[in-house]
This record gives structure tokens, C-alpha cells and sequence, in this order.
């Protein structure tokens, strides 16, 4: 992980550990044990359904005269969330940004307002360049297992290409979560030029639809089309 010092680097693992034991709370109590399907989606078994789900009221309400569980709990779920609109999904994706140093500026796609819009704009790439993607996004009540979001591009209507960012799982918070992908470099040369569109879509191991739209891509030589 370049650029992150050793404090940075150590609060990312502890995240990554705070979020792996979150996990396992949900997927398991302490009478029922682990769950015998691996908790891994894989993506090549359509048949796969991740094992059922336990709320966070439930999580928080289990074994309440524990005292050691309920410290445990505290730790690993952290305060109570604040009460949301009812009427706001749990997962709220709210902006991709493409991110390079070698644009002139961050490229934003704001995912909070009318999507179909998206689907007529050109948000323009430059061949060659090194670039990241970076998802914020919202989870207000329950925590999610194992969020992903994927990308289907395509070109005079047949798919060209296929991503999937794995994004991880996370409990309910007040604050925003931002997800940056690694570095990739966009593709270059005469033949890649040229206009595409591309299907996104946020999910999860439980293939819960949190969103999905459809935007433009033009792949050019210069930032401007």
C-alpha cells in the first residue's frame, strides 16, 4: 500500500478486523456454530444463497446477561446508529469518482438524483492513463455482507469487458463510507477510441440489488471530447 504510513496502514487492519468479526457475529451464534456454506460468494456457482441473515437488534439483544459478549459487542458494532428516514434503503451509494494525477480534476458521477440522466452524459477517459475508482456510499441500519459493485461495458451492444471490485462488508454509521480501487490503466491505441456504455451495479452476498444504472464512457486522446 504505497503512501500510507504505519499508523494509517495499522487503523486500515484494524478495520479489516473489526469488519471480519462483524461478519461472524451475523452469520453465526453461539448455538448454531458457523455456517457450513463458505462465506465466500463465488460467483461461478449461480445456485449459491448466503446463509440467512440475524438484524442488528437481534445481534445486540443476544445473550443480554452476558457481560463479556455484550462488552464484546459494543466493541465489535460500536454505538448505536442514529435513526434514518425509513424510506432511505439500507446501502445508499451516493457518487463514483474517477480519480488520476494526470487529469485535471476529479471526474464525478453524482448517484443521489435521477439516474437516467447518466445513461445520455459522456464522461470522457483518457487512453493510457493510470487511474482509480473510488464508491462512497451510505449503510444506515443493518450490516451488509460482502458488497461488490460490478461494471459491464459495452460496445455497439456487445460486452467488452467485465469488473468487479470487491468491496467488503460494513455495519451501520452516521458517516460516509469511500471504497478506492486499485490503480489500472486505461486502454490505449486507435482501436479502443470511441464512445461506450456501461451497465454498473452495487450488490452483495445476498444479491441484493442496491443499485444499478446505466452510463456513457468515451475513450479519447485528451481529457476534453
Amino acid at each position: 500500500m504505497l503512501g500510507l504510513d504505519a499508523c494509517e496502514l495499522g487503523a486500515q487492519l484494524l478495520e479489516l478486523l473489526r469488519l471480519a468479526l462483524c461478519a461472524r457475529v451475523l452469520l453465526a451464534d453461539k448455538e448454531g456454530g458457523p455456517p457450513a456454506v463458505d462465506e465466500v460468494l463465488d460467483e461461478a456457482v449461480p445456485e449459491y444463497r448466503a446463509p440467512g441473515r440475524k438484524s442488528l437488534l437481534e445481534i445486540r439483544q443476544l445473550d443480554p446477561d452476558d457481560r463479556s459478549l455484550a462488552k464484546y459487542k459494543r466493541v465489535l458494532l460500536g454505538p448505536l446508529p442514529p435513526a434514518v428516514d425509513p424510506s432511505l434503503p439500507n446501502v445508499q451509494v451516493t457518487r463514483l469518482t474517477l480519480l488520476s494525477e494526470q487529469a485535471p480534476g476529479p471526474v464525478v458521477m453524482d448517484l443521489t438524483g435521477d439516474l437516467a440522466v447518466l445513461k445520455d452524459q459522456v464522461f470522457v477517459l483518457k487512453e493510457g492513463v493510470d487511474y482509480r475508482v473510488k464508491i462512497t456510499f451510505k449503510v444506515h441500519r443493518e450490516i451488509v455482507s460482502g458488497l461488490k459493485c460490478l461494471h459491464h461495458t459495452y460496445r455497439r451492444g456487445l460486452r467488452v469487458d467485465k469488473t468487479v471490485y470487491m468491496v467488503g462488508s460494513y455495519g451501520p454509521s452516521a458517516q460516509e463510507y469511500e471504497f478506492v480501487t486499485p490503480v489500472e490503466e486505461a486502454p490505449r491505441g486507435a482501436l479502443v477510441r470511441g464512445p461506450y456504455l456501461v451497465v454498473s451495479l452495487f450488490t452483495d452476498d445476498d444479491r441484493t440489488h442496491h443499485l444499478s444504472w446505466e452510463w456513457g464512457l468515451r475513450i479519447c486522446q485528451d481529457w476534453k471530447d
